[in-house]
């Protein structure tokens, strides 16, 4: 059946892959809910049997729903990871999901803070008291500073910290790790952290940020946290982690950072993802243009 080996699909997703919980259960309700398609439309259909024709069928019932691109696009490389999974392992010759195409997607800019808003969410908003407000602080410096993923930021641990080369390792996804330099300030007030949770009553050695309990910070945590703080900085709608690290790379275009090295810091696979900041660049230049050429 197409799902009889789904467990270890999810397990190597987890532990070879190291994808994040959220993407683990989006993956596996995926293929549950396909595997649930066919078991109604097609049922006994082997996972060798089954045709970009099946597949077709349950994108187009999506779409009847009422279901976004985004998320049918999702769906769709779900699936096509399954495929793939199984064609290393031998279990299939082919992947149907090839013979596919993604739904064209609206264009969606990358929100992001202006550079006043930054410095007045860094500089200026007083951040809660005692070791609960240094770590919420830390959060909010690390993932505008290094433009690191929730994910990442929770997973970072204090050897990740290379203190003499002004540097943190991040290790993103596909367990691929990069460096990304941080200021002296910034190490500073890491060693002031780290300090300051060895003198809890218990701390987590490994893990670098903590509750005020001790235990890593969690996913939630961090977006309780970014959603507080921005909502005093900013009037955007979105207040989410990923507009922290939208705006740390927009804030290194428009000083001149070149491309190819953004999408280094930001460990994207391929400059593709990283080129949706230029359009960003050009309404800003759009807009100097305008105010300051004679004919703008």
């Amino acid at each position: 059946m197409f799902n009889e080996r789904l467990t270890d699909f999810v397990q190597y997703l987890r532990f070879e892959k190291r994808y994040s919980p959220h993407t683990l259960l989006a993956y596996r309700q995926d293929l549950i809910q396909f595997a649930d398609y066919l078991s109604v439309t097609f049922p006994d259909t082997p996972l060798k049997s089954i045709t970009h024709f099946h597949i077709r069928g349950w994108l187009a019932g999506m779409k009847e729903e009422g279901q976004t691109a985004r998320t049918i696009n999702r769906k769709l490389s779900s699936l096509n990871s399954y495929y793939k999974y199984h064609m290393r392992l031998g279990f299939i010759e082919k992947n149907p999901v090839r013979q596919l195409h993604a739904q064209r997607l609206p264009e969606r800019l990358p929100v992001y803070l202006k550079e006043s808003e930054s410095e007045h969410l860094l500089h200026e908003i007083a951040f809660g008291e005692g070791f609960t407000g240094f770590t919420e602080r830390l959060i909010c410096e690390l993932l505008y500073d290094t433009g690191m993923r929730r994910n990442e930021l929770v997973q970072l641990k204090e050897k990740d910290i290379e203190w003499r080369l002004n540097q943190v390792r991040i290790l993103g996804k596909g367990n691929k790790e990069r460096l990304v330099p941080v200021s002296a300030g910034l190490l500073d007030a890491l060693r002031d952290y780290i300090a300051a949770k060895r003198n809890l009553e218990q701390h987590d050695d490994n893990y670098l940020l903590n509750t005020e309990n001790g235990k890593p910070v969690y996913p939630v945590f961090v977006y309780r946290t970014v959603k507080k703080y921005l909502s005093q900085a900013t009037t955007l709608k979105k207040k989410s982690p990923h507009v922290l690290r939208h705006t740390f790379a927009t804030h290194l275009l428009n000083n001149g950072a070149n491309i190819q090295a953004i999408k280094d810091l930001l460990g994207h696979s391929s400059l593709a993802a990283t080129q949706v900041y230029t359009h960003n660049n050009i309404d800003k230049l759009k807009e100097i243009h305008k105010q300051n050429h004679p004919r703008g």
